[in-house]
This record gives structure tokens, C-alpha cells and sequence, in this order.
């Protein structure tokens, strides 16, 4: 793709809390010691942005109007996300109405993602759309760039530790090799006084757990099982 000058990229880091990235750990080494050096190098400036406001301040937020008044907000609504408003979008939108004359915006969306591609309005634009790029393309220009992510590895997607679209492998690799984050997971998921308990449409974090406990005792029994185990 050419012809196509990038005059900055912005890169929007969603906090968990004021000291933890809500990146899987693995994908924001690559972020920080990759890709951003990476682009640097090629001339690219990037800008960092971070909203004061992060994913544990949404979450125990206290409602003070309506029916659920004296009830914090709880986790986020799949299709409702209110992370995606308030720690992404909105810092995004704030640091645009600061620059100078009319902004377009190059939004990483491919060819084949066309629920997503009918969602670009104003000067939004998809070079991948644009130059007929497909998700599968778009991961070999990756992968020949040296610019792939890692967490590619053991996930078909990327999104927030906590998002409420997490897929199940998603959960298995952080419970896995990141308990420290899903202990803090718990945490909220044991906080009273919520609208409601899920973490995603059907579960609760209480219900992955179980599911997810119960696939480390039988992987313990016999090693082999997880080779075979549906949700892989």
C-alpha cells in the first residue's frame, strides 16, 4: 500500500487501574518494545494516550439516580461497552478536537469485516478495505513485517484482559499464565451490589472458574487431555 501518508499514528492504552495496562501482558511487550520503536524507526510519530478513567473505576462506579441507585455499574454489557466509551473513545475524541483543520482517520478494518465496515462514517476510512485486504491478508503483511503479535499464538483475536467478549482460550491463557490478573478479576466479580453478575452474555467469572479449574485437575491427571478438549 502506497501512496498513503501517515502523519501520526495514535495508539490508546485502556488502563485496568492506574498501574496496570489492560492489555494481555504478552501483547503490550510487543506494543512497547515492537511495534512503537518500530514505527519510530520508520519515521512515524506515535502518540500515547491514556483517560484518567479506568476499567476498576467504571466497574465500581456508584450509581446515584434511577432504579439501580446505591448499586455500583458492575462489568461491562457486551455491545454496550462502556470501557469502550469512556477509557477509549472518549480520550480518542479529545485529543482529535485539539488538532488543527479537517483529520482523517485510518481505522484497521479488513475487507471481509463488513458489519464493521458499514459502522465508518465521517472521515473514517480503511486502507485495508480501500487496497482489498483481507483479515487473512492483513495478518501475512503482519507476519512478513515482522509486526505479528503474540498473542496470535493462543487467541483468534484482540481485546482488553477483561473484555466480556473474551473467548474461552483467552481466559484459559490469562487464568494460566497470568494469575495475578485473574485474581483480580475475582475480586470485582465478588463485590456486592451489582446490576447484574455476568461477565459475559451467560457466565459469570465464578462459572469460568469452575470450568476452568476443572480442566487444570484433569490436564494434571493426563497431560494429553487438553489436546483433545473442546474449546482449544
Amino acid at each position: 500500500m502506497h501512496g498513503e501518508p501517515l502523519d501520526e499514528v495514535i495508539y490508546c492504552e485502556v488502563m485496568f487501574d492506574q498501574g496496570i495496562s489492560g492489555e494481555i501482558p504478552e501483547h503490550r511487550d510487543f506494543i512497547c518494545r515492537t511495534a512503537i520503536p518500530r514505527l519510530k524507526k520508520w519515521g512515524i510519530p506515535v502518540t500515547v494516550l491514556r483517560d484518567p478513567s479506568t476499567y476498576v473505576d467504571n466497574v465500581t462506579h456508584l450509581i446515584r439516580r434511577g432504579p439501580k441507585r446505591g448499586m455500583i455499574r458492575g462489568f461491562p454489557l457486551c455491545g454496550r461497552c462502556a470501557i469502550q466509551r469512556d477509557c477509549k473513545a472518549r480520550p480518542i475524541n479529545r485529543c482529535l478536537r485539539n488538532r488543527k483543520g479537517e483529520v482523517v482517520q485510518y481505522i484497521g478494518i479488513a475487507s471481509d469485516e463488513q458489519e464493521r465496515l458499514v459502522r465508518l462514517e465521517g472521515q473514517k476510512v480503511s486502507l485495508l478495505d480501500k487496497y482489498g485486504v483481507d483479515e487473512a491478508g492483513a495478518y501475512e503483511l503482519c507476519r512478513r513485517a515482522g509486526l505479528l503479535s503474540p498473542i496470535y499464538e493462543f487467541a483468534d483475536r484482540n481485546g482488553c484482559f477483561f473484555c466480556p467478549n473474551a473467548k474461552l482460550p483467552e481466559l484459559r491463557h490469562l487464568r494460566r499464565y497470568h494469575p495475578d490478573l485473574w485474581t483480580r478479576l475475582l475480586r470485582l466479580q465478588a463485590l456486592p451490589y451489582k446490576p447484574t453478575e455476568k461477565f459475559n452474555r451467560t457466565m459469570t467469572l465464578y462459572d469460568i472458574e469452575k470450568i476452568l479449574s476443572t480442566e487444570s485437575r484433569q490436564e494434571r491427571k493426563d497431560p494429553t487431555w487438553n489436546l483433545t478438549a473442546s474449546g482449544n
